[in-house]
């Protein structure tokens, strides 16, 4: 076995060209949700429940992207003492086990100093960044210093970007192409799939880097068909968070669910996994 460290990025890599299923299964947990600890029992149960990659989202006060279920969680893990801190050492405790991108929004990134925040992150083994709210104008800063550590810079593309925006933001994607499903923030959506398939070719007619859909897919068959739309990655949140909510094993609950996802995802074709 090689004994070089790999970057973050070439960890993405691996992830999703050796996940074994139709499409990478990326559930999203909330960090400090219900506390510090549990998220990283959370965490570890999606881990052994199935999943490839685990977006961790820190809790902030104006969460623009956020839909309610998850706004409330992020609520309650800053009541329960949850910080930047805090949840990077959830992202060290997950990152030996499996690719960990840390959701965060913007001031979180340029209050410490880019390149502070990003050496930071690199130090917990983490491998990507998501920041949703990162102005057009700093995107280039941001995306050079996470190429510097190693760090994925995932940007985010929604049905309403232009075909101008659209090939830019694709060409600049690193670890994969986080391709928004519907037009407004998370949630569980009931009816997603007729859409798919064209959101899907849409991604990937702009960027070499994998596309994952997220944003609505709450159940094992939206899951599926979101793989058979041609996605390389699945991204699970709201769902998982109301599930961690609501349970008293949260990590039980969540582990099912992923469990659940991970069984819609499953490779039909012997030959289909790598």
């Amino acid at each position: 076995m090689s004994t070089v460290a790999r970057t973050g990025i070439e960890r993405l890599a691996d992830a999703f060209a050796h996940t074994g299923k139709r499409a990478a299964l990326m559930p999203y947990v909330m960090g400090g949700f219900p506390t510090l600890e549990e998220s990283v029992r959370i965490g570890e149960a999606c881990v052994q429940a199935g999943a490839d990659v685990i977006e961790l989202g820190v809790p902030y006060s104006d969460p623009l992207a956020d839909g309610p279920v998850i706004h409330a969680a992020g609520t309650q893990a800053l009541a329960a003492g949850a910080s930047v801190a805090g949840v990077l050492e959830v992202a060290r405790a997950l990152s030996a086990s499996v690719p960990v991108v840390l959701m965060c929004y913007a001031n979180m990134v340029f209050a410490p100093g880019v390149d502070a925040f990003v050496e930071r992150l690199a130090r917990t083994g983490a491998c990507g960044l998501i920041v949703p709210d990162l102005p057009q104008g700093e995107a280039s800063e941001v995306l050079d210093v996470c190429d510097a550590h190693g760090i994925a810079l995932v940007p985010l593309v929604a049905p309403t970007t232009t075909p101008e925006r659209l090939a830019e933001i694709g060409a600049r994607a690193r670890g994969f192409l986080y391709t928004v499903s519907v037009v407004g923030t998370t949630g569980e959506r009931s009816a997603l799939s007729d859409s798919f398939a064209e959101i899907v070719a849409r991604s990937k007619r702009c960027t070499q880097a994998p596309v994952a859909l997220g944003f609505g897919i709450s159940s094992a068959e939206q899951a599926a068909q979101a793989a058979d739309a041609g996605a390389d990655g699945v991204i699970v949140g709201t769902r998982l968070v109301r599930a961690a909510g609501e349970s008293e094993d949260p990590a039980g609950a969540v582990g099912l669910l992923v469990g659940e996802l991970a069984a819609g995802l499953a490779a039909t074709d012997p030959g289909a996994a790598s």
